[in-house]
């Protein structure tokens, strides 16, 4: 019987004990290894840019990111691991299994429900299991330089795709991010509004919006508009497609 890779993740370092220890205790009847043991979210996603894993033990209450996010993340690479939470707290349940969760088990973790979360997750797939519909992320995870960043989605003031990357636009810095515009636009569509095919803005940051002498790219002739983002200096085109959208919100 081959052995199960496992990384756990939670922030206290006695709850990582114990798993340690349970997971032990269950090595007789099914063969585990712990590949890592990490406190932090934003950890684990560095980690798991360069490693993978068949099941990742996740504590649900952590600070900056929380366990059912850090699950979010996790399914967007491209070998996921299945997924166990481990929590004290057991109103996250139904959350959980949005997230694909093979189980949930709540603390102090015992070796029988442990076991049995592990054997379902022997037979996890990926590509068996039905993508149900959840929650947007709170952060987007951006690598720079060997590093995670996480990057607050309220923090987001536009998203612009420029050649096969995304920018990512805060009011302090830019970032790069891999993920298509289009990707972003389905799960984030209802705090942006595209404004141009290569360009969506926050809404709770437009500022107004005022008519440009020149035309927008890619248009020829005629009046064009830019929108003003809340502490941006940058003026953005709307293209002439995406300006009925606006409407609304700015009346031209």
């Amino acid at each position: 019987m081959s052995e199960l890779s496992i990384l756990i993740v939670d922030d206290e370092a006695p709850a990582r004990k114990r798993l340690r220890e349970v997971l032990s205790d269950c090595a007789a009847e099914l063969p585990v290894n712990v590949a890592a043991e990490l406190s932090s979210g934003r950890e684990a996603l560095e980690w798991l840019s360069c490693h993978s894993v068949n099941v990742a033990l996740l504590d649900i209450s952590m600070p900056e990111m929380d366990g059912l996010e850090l699950a979010r993340h996790m399914q967007s690479l491209s070998l996921p691991p299945a997924i166990i939470f481990c929590t004290a707290f057991d109103q996250h349940a139904m959350a959980a299994f949005d997230v694909n969760a093979v189980d949930y088990l709540l603390k102090p973790i015992r070796k029988d429900r442990l076991l049995t979360a592990l054997r379902k997750a022997r037979v996890f797939s990926p590509d068996s299991l039905e993508r149900l519909t959840r929650q947007p992320r709170r952060h987007l995870a951006i690598a720079e330089r060997g590093r995670i960043i996480l990057v607050p989605i309220q923090d987001v003031l536009y998203f612009r795709a420029e050649q096969k990357y995304v920018t990512v636009r805060t009011a302090a810095h830019e970032y790069l991010s891999e993920e298509s515009l289009a990707h972003l636009e389905n799960e984030f569509g209802g705090e942006f509004l595209r404004i141009h095919r290569n360009c969506m803005v926050a809404r709770s940051c437009i500022a107004g919006f005022e008519k440009s002498p020149h035309p927008a790219e890619g248009e020829a002739g005629g009046t064009s508009w830019l929108v003003l983002l809340n502490g941006l200096a940058e003026k953005l085109p709307i293209s002439r497609r995406h300006r009925q959208s606006i409407k609304d919100l700015a009346g031209i």
